[in-house]
């Protein structure tokens, strides 16, 4: 069934949802927040942009052309409702494409910024999953692996780009040592912990094109919950935090 919720805390931002499919989660919002843009960030890129709320909270942050990048067709016409919804048509194109390849048809070495909420999941030869499903094509390697998704970002990357990933910490070493074969050096990284006293759950990569070995920054751990409750970081995040809710941008 298909239902229009509000993304966040912002009223004036709509988001189309699905109630049989994968919804946006917290992953995606991490994320976008965790980007970092500058009046000079021009052009960005979310590869497998699902129904578009990475795109839509960077709406939020950035005057930038964004473009989103998404194979499964149902979740692409749900993120081009999104962008209708909002009216930002003119600032958020959604492609109903494969990211493998997609550098040879978008133009290399031409985006400022590139971000991505991809599967996490290794697709092994035991995995008992039907490669068809919606659920099963957004959580495991099934149309792409993470090798295909850091080649492609460095590929769409000018020098000194920025990719921005949301992934699991057990995959780190994957991550960095596929992040350095494609000539992205990790710059920022921070781990996103449930609650306080457990093992973290997600990371968030910012990785440089082209930059020197070294300086790596760990931020401080996001903690998500404290007892029941969204922290208040969390709060802040979903613009859920104060008094009243913010119906402007958070443009710089």
């Amino acid at each position: 069934m298909l239902v229009e919720n509000e993304l966040l805390g912002y009223p004036r931002l709509k988001i189309m949802q699905d109630s049989e499919m994968f919804s946006f989660s917290i992953d995606s919002v991490l994320l976008a927040n965790f980007v970092r843009t500058t009046k000079k960030t021009k052009k960005i890129i979310d590869l497998g942009t699902g129904n578009a709320a990475i795109p839509l909270y960077l709406s939020l942050k950035t005057d930038a052309h964004i473009h989103g990048i998404e194979i499964q067709e149902k979740a692409y016409e749900l993120a081009k409702l999104s962008v209708s919804a909002n009216h930002l048509d003119a600032q958020i194109h959604i492609l109903h494409d494969d990211l493998k390849g997609i550098s040879q048809k978008l133009g290399r070495y031409c985006f400022d910024v590139v971000t991505s909420n991809p599967p996490f999941f290794k697709l092994i030869e035991s995995s008992r999953v039907n490669k068809n499903d919606f659920l099963t094509i957004a959580r495991h390697e099934v149309m792409m692996t993470l090798e295909d998704l850091v080649k492609e970002a460095s590929y769409l990357l000018n020098n000194g780009g920025q990719f921005y990933l949301v992934h699991r910490p057990d995959r780190l070493t994957d991550i960095f040592a596929l992040l350095r074969q494609y000539k992205l050096e990790p710059k920022r990284m921070q781990l996103v912990h449930p609650r306080s006293n457990q093992q973290p759950n997600h990371v968030l990569i910012e990785a440089v094109k082209g930059r020197l070995e070294g300086g790596l920054v760990v931020l401080k751990p996001l903690i998500v919950y404290t007892k029941d409750k969204w922290t208040k970081t969390i709060l802040d995040i979903y613009n859920f935090g104060r008094d009243s809710y913010v119906t402007e941008s958070i443009k710089p």
